[in-house]
């Protein structure tokens, strides 16, 4: 290894050096030659004059590349490449420009990811001004039509004032979800998490959206009779959010006359995985890795006339991961969806 990394070191030095000293004696040699002054001593001069020369030109060489690394070192340092810069300055060619392409091809990653991001907070800015904006507008026109006269009609009155206050809850709502997940994505939000029947929570969301699946003639249903009760260890008022999301948006999707069937099974030891499938629209391939995503909508112009903040699934995902526990999801375009979510099972002591 030492002598690989000499050879590298040393080999432009000792060429030149080579054919310096043999074109140097040849050059004496010929020149005492013509003087008629050639002599055995002449053997000397090569010993003497290749290591001169080896020393001169490795020297030179050496400061000479060094100087310019140097500067190339500083140079990168201004732009804080940390990884350059605790290594020692090399100045053999073939390392350098490996670590200025290594270099170079981070900072290609770190743009290209940084680009992303801007397109990502560019499209989620224009996300939120158009959920607020459409129930802002409403409330705003609303409120117009009665301050230019409407008013004094006490029938279109009390229609208007009910839409708008259905714009403000809608308001609400989505502030609500915002300030939600922001306090999630931080890891601000406390969970109070207890011992709790699962099966229970799932007949009361049932219990909930009856009449709302019942308007598309969808079946809200367990895969099985579950007789005795299955106990959980998580937040319950956050389950109950995740499995309302998730439910809601399997009746939202659905087909008419379809189902929405949940189950509940065993995954490992000490783990229970909560199934929510559905025979809808499903979702095609491409819009799955997004779908967690805030404001994230698969039909841009259908869902937003069924409601919803569009941000269920980012709170969904995010409720999960705070209790630790995974979430998935497999879709066929014009199948149909399943989600599903892992939970702690109880224990005697937690």
């Amino acid at each position: 290894m030492q002598k690989k990394k000499l050879k590298k070191t040393y080999k432009f030095a000792f060429r030149t050096s080579l054919y310096v000293t043999m074109f140097t004696t040849c050059l004496v040699g010929a020149f005492l030659n013509y003087y008629h002054t050639f002599s055995w001593e002449i053997i000397f001069f090569p010993l003497i004059c290749f290591p001169l020369c080896f020393s001169i030109i490795q020297y030179r060489v050496e400061h000479f590349i060094y100087r310019r690394v140097k500067k190339i070192y500083d140079d990168i340092t201004l732009l804080e490449s940390t990884n350059l810069r605790q290594q020692p300055i090399t100045t053999d060619m073939g390392t350098l420009t490996r670590e200025i392409d290594k270099y170079a091809r981070s900072k290609k990653i770190e743009i290209e990811t940084l680009k992303v991001r801007e397109e990502y907070r560019k499209e989620y800015m224009g996300n939120v001004s158009h959920e607020l904006k459409t129930p802002l507008f409403t409330v705003q026109g609303y409120i117009l039509t009665l301050l230019d006269g409407a008013k004094d009609d006490e029938k279109i009155r009390d229609k208007y004032l009910a839409r708008a206050s259905a714009g403000v809850e809608r308001l609400i709502y989505i502030i609500k979800d915002l300030d939600m997940i922001s306090k999630l994505e931080v890891g601000d939000l406390s969970l109070n998490k207890e011992d709790f029947d699962i099966v229970e929570l799932i007949k009361g969301v049932f219990d909930l959206f009856e009449m709302k699946a019942s308007k598309k003639k969808i079946t809200l249903t367990f895969d099985m009779d579950y007789k005795e009760p299955i106990m959980v260890y998580g937040d319950v008022e956050r389950i109950q959010q995740v499995l309302t999301n998730l439910i809601v948006n399997s009746i939202k999707y659905g087909r008419d006359k379809g189902t929405t069937e949940v189950s509940i099974e065993n995954l490992i030891k000490n783990k229970a995985i909560i199934r929510v499938t559905d025979n809808g629209e499903g979702i095609s391939k491409q819009n799955i890795p997004r779908l967690f995503e805030r404001f994230y909508r698969v039909d841009k112009s259908g869902s937003r006339k069924e409601g919803g903040s569009g941000l269920g699934l980012a709170i969904v995902k995010h409720i999960i991961e705070a209790h630790e526990e995974k979430i998935y999801i497999e879709s066929e375009l014009g199948v149909g969806s399943e989600f599903s979510f892992t939970l702690e099972k109880s224990q005697t002591v937690h």
